[in-house]
This record gives C-alpha cells, sequence and structure tokens, in this order.
C-alpha cells in the first residue's frame, strides 16, 4: 500500500481515484458511486459552511458489508475516507477530502429492532433522529438526545458528535443513550462495541470520536419513558443578567429542570423575524423552563420556578396550556441557529462551555468584546449547563469583516477556557477548532489522544485532518518531556 503523497510523477492523484472508483463501482453499483463533479458538490461541506472541500468519490451504501468493502478498498489504495450522515455538524467534522472518498449513511435508514421490554431500540445510522421517537411514541417512549436539528440530524452523526440538546441537562448526552454499536473498524473489519462488555470501554472511547475511530453502521439505542407530566413556562427579562439570576436561583433551589434555555434580545429579534413566535416584546433575554415527572413533584417545582422567576425580575411569564403552545414557546428557541440568517448575512455558531457561576461574568465579557470590535453576538445557550451558542454575526461583502468576526469567535472560546471551561460542548472540534486544541490541552495530552487514535488507525486514513490541530502520524516519536510521567505516582487510578 502506498500513501497518495509517495506516488511516482506521471502516476498522479487523478489516476487513482479513478482506478479506486471502477473498483467501488463493481463492489457496490453505479447508482452508489458518485464521480460527476456537479453532483460531487453537493457534498462539498456540512453544516458549517466557510469550509468546503469537493470530495474525490462520493459512495452511498446501503449495509455494514457494503461500508466495510469501501473501507478495506480505500485502505489497499492508500486513499484516504470521511464518513457522513446527514451533513448537520456544525464543526466540520464531516468535510470530505479532495483526494479521497466520502461514505455517506443516508440510505442506511432502517429501525432494525423495537424492543419496548428492555427499553431499547436498534437502528442503522442513517435514521433520524426524531423518526425514532414517532416509532416507539405510541408505546409511550421517546428517545432523549434532542438536537435542535433533531428533524433531519441521524443517529449515526449524533454518536460521533456525541451530541445534546435542551434536554440534556437532565437525561445527558448521546453517550448516555447508547448502549452498543456495530463498528467498521479503520482497516475494514466489522466488530460489536457494547456498554456492559469486559475489558476497556471502548464504546465510550467511540462515542464523541468525531468519526475518527471507525464507522458506526448500527447502533442500540436506550428508550426513555414519556414522564407522567410536562410543564413549560417562558419567562420574560429585561436584561440578560437578570435571566442569569433566575437560572442560579432555580438550580441552587435544588430543581433540575428537563430543560432550561436562554435567548438574548437580538436572538430574539432573528426569531421573531423568521418564525413569528411571539416572545414578548421588549424582552431584553427570555428562559424558557421545562420541569417533567410525576405530576405532584412537577407541580411543587413550578410553583417554585414561576417564583424565582419573578423574584429575579421577570416582567411576564407564559405557562403552557397544551402540548400546541408548548411548541409555540419552543418554537423560537428550536429555530435560532437559522433564523439568525435573517438579520445578517453571515454568521459563525460558536460553542463552548463555562460554569453556569460564571455565566454573569462571560456574557458581559462578551457584550464587551461586542461593543469594542463592532460585531455584532446573539446569545444562544443551554443555561442550565453553562453551554453557550454565541453567533457572531458579519457582513461577508466587507472588505475584513470575516477576520473580525473570527476574531471575536476566537476570543470566546478564550473566555470559556479561562473560566474552566470547554471550547465545545456538544458540536465537537472537527476542522473548524482544531487550531484551539492547544489552548486547552498540553503536548502530553494531545500525543496522549494521538496514540489512543493509532490504537484504532495506525495508517491514519479514517477521516485524517480532524481534531488535532496539526498532522500527527502513527510511529512519530513524540517530543521530549520535562518532568514526572503525567501518571507518575498515581497507581490507584488503574
Amino acid at each position: 500500500m502506498r500513501m497518495l503523497s509517495e506516488l511516482e510523477d506521471g502516476e498522479g492523484m487523478d489516476s487513482v481515484l479513478r482506478t479506486l472508483a471502477r473498483d467501488l463501482d463493481v463492489l457496490l453499483g453505479g447508482d452508489r458511486v458518485i464521480t460527476d463533479p456537479v453532483r460531487l458538490r453537493t457534498y462539498e461541506c456540512d453544516g458549517l459552511t466557510n469550509h468546503r472541500a469537493t470530495p474525490g468519490i462520493v459512495v452511498l451504501p446501503d449495509s455494514a458489508e457494503q461500508v466495510a468493502g469501501v473501507v478495506r478498498e480505500c485502505v489497499r489504495a492508500g486513499v484516504p475516507y470521511v464518513a457522513r450522515g446527514s451533513g448537520t455538524g456544525l464543526s466540520g467534522g464531516a468535510l470530505p477530502r479532495t483526494d479521497g472518498v466520502l461514505i455517506v449513511t443516508s440510505r442506511m435508514r432502517r429501525i432494525l429492532e423495537i424492543d419496548i421490554p428492555n427499553q431499547r431500540a436498534v437502528v442503522e445510522p442513517g435514521v433520524i433522529n426524531l423518526d425514532v421517537t414517532r416509532a416507539v411514541r405510541a408505546d409511550g417512549y421517546y428517545f432523549a438526545p434532542d438536537p435542535s436539528s433533531q428533524q433531519i440530524c441521524s443517529v449515526g452523526g449524533n454518536v460521533a458528535e456525541n451530541s445534546g440538546g435542551a434536554h440534556c441537562l437532565k437525561y445527558g448526552f448521546t453517550a448516555h443513550h447508547v448502549l452498543a454499536c456495530e463498528v467498521v473498524t479503520p482497516d475494514g473489519e466489522i466488530v460489536e462495541l457494547a456498554a456492559d462488555g469486559p475489558g476497556y470501554d471502548l464504546l465510550g472511547v467511540f462515542v464523541g470520536a468525531e468519526g475518527t475511530l471507525g464507522i458506526t453502521t448500527k447502533i442500540t439505542v436506550r428508550l426513555t419513558r414519556v414522564p407522567q407530566t410536562v410543564q413549560t413556562l417562558l419567562a420574560a427579562f429585561e436584561s440578560i443578567e437578570a435571566g442569569g439570576r433566575a437560572v442560579s436561583a432555580i438550580i441552587g433551589a435544588g430543581v433540575v429542570p428537563a430543560a432550561i434555555e436562554m435567548m438574548d434580545a437580538l436572538s430574539i429579534e432573528a426569531a421573531e423575524a423568521a418564525v413569528n413566535c411571539a416572545y414578548p416584546p421588549g424582552a431584553g433575554a427570555v428562559l424558557i423552563v421545562e420541569l417533567d415527572g410525576p405530576e405532584p413533584e412537577v407541580a411543587a417545582q413550578f410553583a417554585d420556578v414561576e417564583r424565582l422567576c419573578r423574584d429575579a425580575g421577570a416582567f411576564e411569564i407564559r405557562i403552557a396550556a397544551d402540548d400546541a403552545e408548548r411548541a409555540l414557546i419552543w418554537k423560537g428557541r428550536k429555530s435560532a441557529f437559522a433564523a439568525v440568517g435573517r438579520i445578517s448575512p453571515a454568521y459563525i455558531v460558536q460553542d463552548g462551555v463555562i460554569p453556569r457561576t460564571a455565566l454573569p461574568q462571560v456574557l458581559a465579557r462578551i457584550d464587551a468584546l461586542s461593543a469594542e470590535s463592532g460585531v455584532r453576538v446573539a446569545n444562544v445557550f443551554h443555561a442550565g449547563d453553562g453551554n453557550l451558542h454565541p453567533l457572531v454575526l458579519f457582513d461577508d461583502a466587507e472588505p475584513g469583516a470575516a477576520e473580525r468576526a473570527e476574531e471575536v469567535s476566537g476570543a470566546i472560546l478564550d473566555l470559556c477556557i479561562e473560566h474552566g471551561g470547554s471550547i465545545t460542548g456538544e458540536h465537537g472540534v472537527g476542522v473548524d477548532k482544531a487550531r484551539y486544541m492547544p489552548r486547552m490541552f498540553t503536548e502530553a495530552d494531545l500525543d496522549t489522544m494521538q496514540m489512543v487514535r493509532c490504537g484504532f488507525d495506525p495508517g491514519g486514513l479514517c477521516n485524517p485532518g480532524k481534531v488535532f490541530p496539526t498532522p500527527r502520524l502513527c510511529g512519530e516519536v513524540p517530543g521530549v518531556r520535562k518532568g514526572p510521567h503525567p501518571f507518575e505516582g498515581k497507581a490507584d487510578l488503574f
């Protein structure tokens, strides 16, 4: 096997891909192999549109065996490959390679088994997130991870990014709802990773690895029982600081909402323009609080939440009387990312995490950054767990505007790190945030992560160029470290 960079003059990358395309055509059939330049451009980016690359080849397998066969052909030819689901990711994790193969799992969208007695379902990676809930709703169950894109994102993509959503405060991320994965390894073998298996938790390593450790072809997910009752409240405040005080008071009182979300004035403006959600006029911030569980418990806690919101300065509170009103309250929040396009020609969707107690300071610093730079920032976030989604707005037709927006976006991530947080909560690192990894991790940290990656993919062909800031090849000698080994004196960890 030779890497593309090792080919002799005159052979060229194109000839390698042409030969590979013919081999894949034999393996899959012509309708599943795309080489037409116009059709290839359909797949040049995921939901993060400021990174684009036209894939060399796109394949559309419909079984695990076909995925494994494609991977083996790529390995034989020394060609990199990237897996893609619905393409809704926001970090460039599914950005294709111009010299490689994009393996699109959208045809693998069968729900293979529903096992209500054991509260689980088995699905293929292309199954749409919300379709799992639709399939089991009549039985009184649902699939808990609920990204804003849940109507179009795939479960395989949720596994790759360890997706969360508005209700992850109470119910956790995708990792908490995946019991097993069938995986095509980077050498083309089909294996099973299970949460309850002996030995190392390889499933825990795989979920959230952003497609760098293999491709999932079958997923066993946990189903959650629909709660007895759900109550949703929308509270309007004159300022985002007042809303933040309400969040602190609610969590401090021992209440664990299913969801607690906040939007500032600019994001409210965008949502109104897009979906006419009719939030209270004049609000500097709105807070959406949802409680679920046994009816007596929810009733008691809901009264506390309403009181705490009023004590924090809420000038209007709306309580959903039924599912239709609840959906209307959520409509603005669920549309927020796309809605910003109504008030700005271009924008960056950022994703960072801070301790909940640092919300007031960080939001004030973001306001100051915006004022100093002249770059508008709309704030939408999971207030309960400090997961920020600042939307940095700019006009891409204005010279230098994109660069200024990138500077503000990076400064927001620096704020997250400075306050003990993270550069991503649920959108992943991908290509977009790889350059920020050294700000959060040491070289020793990055070397350790790379050793894990090399253990799965020593050839470096599986979604290369993602997560790590520079190419770190398997077999390289890590840099010389000074001082004690990071695990010295910590034998109790093993």
